[in-house]
């Protein structure tokens, strides 16, 4: 039975609690000369829509779910579409069996074709879910599948394209109301651990009554609660099982909110970090000691909070270099009322730089769930991807679906700063949805990043890039001796004029999981001068001069050796030359 909690007026509480918009109309942004009409075309190639299984009880799951992971579970080179489902919040609480929904997955045919092949796959749980991370657990070069729920989280482990459900065999069934998660090898013994967040525990007897400023019923926020819950850390053992280390690695020692998480080497130690966007509270900077612990450093670090000192609704994140300076930058984005958060950093620091990059003013008028720093163009220079949806009822909503927003396309460009690109979208996708979870990978094959985006009791929709493709780009699988895409390693391409960094991550956006092969949009350039792979045990391999690939993919594997000791920083020795793929789209079956 809900509690009833009376909320006369709810101000800036988080995604769950989201004010009204500003009476004021947004200022008219005027997209770049260079810009197309239309960026994306949108296809419905997928018969899946996530269902909230809302029944006016506005039990707060319904809002937040689902996710979306774009995955090669058969190695024939093209991406397939794995989708996360809701369905009945009671039954696949109570008895999984009894929801009549499931998860589904879709291969790829080629050219936007996908079929549904659940079933033979052995793909389809039926708890009510969240979000999903992709990584090889085992080491045998299949990529498996975690999924979190709202209750037992789920591993589905790949073996040769059947997949096995090993939650009970592995110990990964965190009990809890899970959100994003992460694969990332945390010790560099050279397997993927895991660590996941958990939103809130809830409870449906714990459910409250919340009113939104219309006065009507609605969702509540994560405050009214006051149970943020403590994300969980599987350590793997490396004989196909894992082992909750939570407590032993220290990071149990801050309960938040937790949505988005992203897992990188911010600090340059070598180690990997951990960076989790919270709900309405303080963000998390998990700094690896070194030593098999972490310790949370969001406020000393500066990204805990924006620059006015304010604990945002953070739900995704990302991860990239958006000033060429060589590390890895962090962008959280918000609710209605709230900007993004843009923390460049300086090494010792992050400094938010959201006004100064033109993203402040930009995107809070709309509440964004998953995003995506992605060159879209293949002009150089990333782009900012964004999927919306309210988490609070609107007086002024255009279509029956009273949460629906429009998406985001912001242009980014060499001066570090991103522009609103208004007409970014082609006309069928007209009618706004309430979207989260946000997908980027290249699903045809042709050299441009196209995104998938899971929505909220609506279709899932496919956004086919269409942007002028007379830029050149180069696409890299960075491969480990497991013959996994090695998460954690950095891509360096010298340009006569700058240096591109990017690294090698699945995971980002919200409760998705991306493409790991690196694309890097190089515009007018001709040839690069050095490309360079900076392996998680620091390890360097480069290849000087190499005019090798434009408008085409190739694959790095490991140097044919390297030092002994893998001390960080270490530079490889007689590094093994990249093998080429060509870049071409999958054979008819």
């Amino acid at each position: 039975m809900k509690r009833t909690l009376l909320i006369a007026l709810m101000l800036s509480v988080g995604c769950q609690g989201e004010p009204a918009p500003p009476n004021a109309e947004p200022a008219a942004i005027s997209a770049p000369s260079s810009a197309p009409a239309a960026w994306v075309k949108t296809h419905e190639p997928f018969d899946f829509k996530w269902i909230s299984g809302a029944l006016g009880e506005f039990a707060m799951p319904e809002i937040i779910g689902g996710g979306v992971a774009l995955i090669d579970y058969d190695g024939d080179r093209d991406l397939d579409v794995y989708f996360i489902q809701g369905g009945d919040l009671l039954a696949a609480r109570n008895a999984a069996a009894s929801n009549p929904h499931q998860n589904r997955l879709f291969r790829n045919d080629g050219q936007f074709r996908f079929v549904d092949v659940t079933e033979e796959t052995g793909t389809g749980d039926r708890r009510y879910g969240m979000g999903v991370a992709v990584g090889d657990i085992d080491n045998d070069g299949d990529p498996d599948l975690y999924i979190t729920n709202v209750g037992r989280n789920t591993m589905l482990r790949n073996d040769a394209g059947n997949f096995v459900d090993v939650t009970e065999e592995t110990g990964t069934g965190d009990p809890g109301w899970g959100a994003s998660a992460v694969f990332f090898d945390a010790d560099l013994d050279g397997d993927l651990d895991l660590f996941a967040t958990n939103y809130l525990d809830w409870t449906p007897e714990t459910e409250l009554t919340c009113f939104n400023p219309l006065g009507g019923e609605d969702y509540c926020s994560p405050r009214n609660y006051l149970s943020p819950a403590i994300d969980v850390f599987y350590r793997n053992k490396g004989d196909g099982t894992f082992e909750n280390a939570t407590v032993d690695t220290g990071l149990n020692e801050s309960a938040g909110t937790g949505l988005g998480v992203i897992s990188a080497d911010w600090t340059g130690d070598g180690y990997p970090d951990l960076f989790v966007a919270n709900d309405g509270m303080p963000d998390f900077f998990w700094a690896s000691n070194g030593d098999g612990r972490w310790s949370e450093h969001g406020m000393d670090r500066g990204c805990a909070l924006d620059d006015e000192g304010i604990a945002k609704a953070g739900m995704g994140v990302d991860t990239d270099d958006i000033d060429d300076d060589g590390d890895l930058d962090l962008i959280v984005c918000n609710l209605t009322g709230e900007s993004d958060s843009i923390f460049r950093n300086d090494g010792d620091y992050f400094i938010d730089m959201t006004a100064r990059t033109g993203v402040r003013k930009s995107t809070r008028h709309a509440t964004r769930f998953g995003l995506g720093w992605v060159d879209l163009n293949n002009d150089g220079w990333l782009d900012l991807f964004e999927a919306n949806g309210r988490v609070m009822r609107s007086a002024d909503a255009k279509t029956h679906d009273p949460y629906a927003q429009h998406n985001h396309l912001l242009q980014g460009d060499q001066r570090g700063r991103f522009t609103m690109v208004p007409h970014a979208l082609d006309s069928t996708d007209a009618q706004p949805r309430t979207s989260r979870a946000a997908a980027f990978g290249d699903l045809n094959n042709d050299g441009r990043i196209d995104v998938v985006i899971c929505n909220r009791d609506a279709p899932a929709i496919l956004l086919e890039n269409i942007t002028n493709p007379e830029h050149h780009y180069v696409r890299i699988d960075v491969i480990n001796e497991h013959g996994r895409p090695d998460v954690g390693s950095l891509v360096e391409l010298r340009l006569p004029d700058r240096t591109i960094t990017r690294p090698v991550q699945r995971a980002g956006s919200y409760m998705a999981s991306n493409e790991p092969t690196v694309h890097i949009g190089i515009g007018p350039h001709e040839r690069y001068e050095a490309l360079s792979v900076i392996r998680p045990d620091g390890t360097r391999q480069t290849w000087p001069d190499a005019a090798h690939i434009l408008n085409g993919q190739f694959r790095i594997e490991p140097p044919i050796s390297t030092p002994s000791s893998a001390a960080h920083n270490a530079d490889a020795v007689a590094p093994k030359a990249p093998s080429t793929e060509p870049d071409v789209g999958r054979e008819e079956k």
